[in-house]
């Protein structure tokens, strides 16, 4: 497998914390899906988030965009607690992204319709508006696929799309709900390299989920294994699959990044 980061952030300098979710709790019904959830991501930071099914990595997600209220706990962002705030705000004030693993766009619409409609709510200038849609139609080489209707686009052009569409409000935190699934190798090494690309050139902080667990831990700094709806081991990805925790909720004994 190849390596896609370049580098990892192991240790930082000055720890600047951005996210972080403390003692969240959220349950349906008698069904436990966060028991007790902690954990931070830093700026500039890429965390994945690994763990089998059910276990709440989408979840999570809705936790801290605003779809899902957590029966206890709290979420801070730059230190404070957003778990009362709307979805709107947590985008616009906050600068969250989310990137959902279906859907994320209007199929009837053609790519760059989708790019204009997103950019009338999150930017008022008619002129920057029109300036990012050509930067981002740009950025990931969609030139060609402007005038089609989202819904005839690739798996792989469908998630460039999407990405471009949480891109547009500029976010500071971007969340990825299983950007790997159902695309092919070479899609998948593409979408990596996009990945790292706006940690390092827009120094966007990303948190990311996938079943494809070599997949993810190829591009991610730290990351961090979940069970029963808590953490039960957070590291670089190399030291996180030598972690026993780690292996008896996930990995097995057997698993290698390479």
């Amino acid at each position: 497998m190849s390596v896609i980061k370049k580098f990892r952030i192991k240790n930082f300098k000055k720890k600047t914390e951005l996210l972080r979710l403390e003692k969240v709790s959220l349950h349906f019904g008698k069904r436990k899906i966060l028991e007790n959830l902690s954990f931070n991501l830093n700026k500039g930071e890429i965390l994945g988030l690994l763990g089998p099914n059910g276990v709440g990595k989408s979840t999570i997600f809705n936790v801290i965009i605003g779809l899902l209220k957590p029966n206890y706990g709290s979420i801070f962002i730059e230190g404070t607690d957003v778990v009362n705030d709307t979805i709107f705000n947590r985008t616009k004030k906050y600068k969250i992204g989310y990137v959902p693993q279906h859907g994320g766009y209007f199929h009837d619409l053609t790519l760059r319709e989708n790019l204009k409609a997103i950019s009338e709510i999150v930017i008022k200038n008619k002129k920057l508006r029109d300036e990012k849609i050509n930067l981002l139609i740009s950025k990931f080489e969609l030139e060609a696929l402007q005038n089609i209707k989202a819904e005839f686009l690739s798996g792989g052009q469908k998630k460039r799309l999407v990405i471009s569409l949480a891109l547009m409000s500029d976010p500071k935190i971007l969340l990825l709900d299983e950007p790997f699934a159902a695309l092919d190798i070479m899609t998948i090494k593409n979408l990596q390299q996009i990945i790292v690309d706006l940690q390092m050139h827009n120094n966007i902080s990303i948190i990311l989920c996938d079943h494809q667990a070599r997949d993810l831990l190829t591009c991610v700094d730290l990351a961090i294994v979940l069970s029963n709806g808590k953490v039960v081991a957070k590291d670089t990805p190399n030291n996180l699959i030598r972690n026993i925790d780690a292996q008896n909720a996930y990995f097995g004994d057997s698993f290698k990044i390479n």
